[in-house]
């Protein structure tokens, strides 16, 4: 592995300004150790703009290459070092579905404006745009759902069911006011029998790592650490995050666990999503008890884990050799895409 990194950091220092590498807080280290740029979804996209390298390295899944994509500057390409590597809960919201679930709205008179989460692909951004929507993080979703609210009646949330509830308990809106829809393949299965004038309706997607996380764990937890602080992601479901201590981005979990551990209370801090970022927490504060909720392959992303050390040095030696490929985007998909990606970092600043 060492003579894989020392490839890496060769062909950087002879790239030079030329190239970024960029990487999100889930991959593994020994990636990690070699980002220019490392953030959640909402840091890396807001990095996006400012960067002038000709290459842009995005170590993440799929959707993230895209998102860099529909930012970056005329000219440069965004390489990624395992395309395949794909996100489940994205998979679990199609354009199409999408399409025809919002024309079945218009249809029956609703006034619906759809919000998705960063975490779908480009062909579904588009549609979101399309329709007057916008995307959002797990960062801003506090944010972006009262922007939603204040353009329309309704809001239909795509593709996390569990961000889209945690968000609306934030935002005070009482759980008789959600619907999660019952899809099929023509859309929306039976409308006439579904509350469909509830005033958030949510896709019924997930993730399926945060996802997992069940009220046992957390009990688990606080038998094994007493006193312990215990936080998790919002893509958990709401039955985990109201037992928790807090809840938060991938940012915030980060922030909280490192001014826990300077304060150095003593008690465990708990934290429940991807393990590569908990282990790195838990590395860079050692006089701190920081543990997983969840530990092991249960608490890993499996697309995540596709990028490695040898695809990141594969991706920058076809940069030298004029073979890369880089993220092509679908012109219909592009503008209405970036529209709904813009919209959001205009609105959040």
């Amino acid at each position: 592995m060492q003579d894989i990194s020392s490839a890496i950091e060769s062909i950087r220092q002879r790239l030079g300004s030329r190239l970024c590498i960029m990487g999100h807080h889930y991959e593994s280290d020994d990636v990690v150790e070699h980002c220019d740029v490392t953030g959640d979804s909402l840091e890396l996209a807001r990095r996006i703009p400012s960067i002038d390298a000709e290459f842009i390295v995005f170590c993440g899944v799929s959707f993230m290459g895209e998102s860099a994509a529909l930012l970056a500057k005329p000219g440069q390409a965004v390489i990624l070092p395992e395309p395949a590597a794909d996100c489940q809960m994205a998979r679990m919201a199609a354009a199409a579905d999408a399409r025809r679930v919002l024309e079945q709205m218009r249809t029956l008179g609703l006034d619906v404006l759809p919000l998705a989460y960063v975490n779908t692909d480009v062909p579904l951004k588009a549609v979101v745009g399309e329709f007057g929507g916008s995307v959002c993080t797990s960062a801003n979703a506090r944010t972006m759902m009262e922007w939603a609210f204040n353009a329309a009646e309704r809001v239909l949330f795509i593709p996390d069911m569990h961000l889209g509830r945690n968000t609306a308990r934030e935002l005070g809106i009482p759980e008789e006011e959600w619907h999660i829809l019952e899809l099929g393949p023509a859309g929306i299965a039976n409308p006439q029998a579904q509350p469909l004038g509830r005033k958030l309706l949510l896709w019924p997607g997930y993730c399926p790592v945060h996802a997992a996380y069940a009220p046992a764990h957390i009990e688990a937890a606080r038998s094994a650490w007493p006193g312990c602080r215990i936080t998790v992601h919002p893509e958990a479901s709401p039955e985990v995050v109201s037992l928790c201590d807090a809840a938060g981005s991938t940012s915030f979990l980060i922030k909280d666990a490192e001014a826990n551990a300077r304060r150095g209370a003593g008690a465990a801090i708990v934290v429940g999503t991807e393990i590569n970022l908990v282990h790195r927490l838990a590395k860079r504060s050692p006089s701190a008890t920081i543990v997983p909720l969840v530990d092991g392959e249960a608490a890993a992303c499996p697309d995540m884990a596709m990028v490695t050390q040898e695809k990141l040095l594969r991706a920058l030696e076809s940069i030298e050799a004029g073979t890369w490929t880089k993220v092509v985007l679908s012109e219909a998909d592009r503008e209405p895409a970036r529209l709904s990606l813009t919209r959001m970092l205009k609105i959040c600043g």
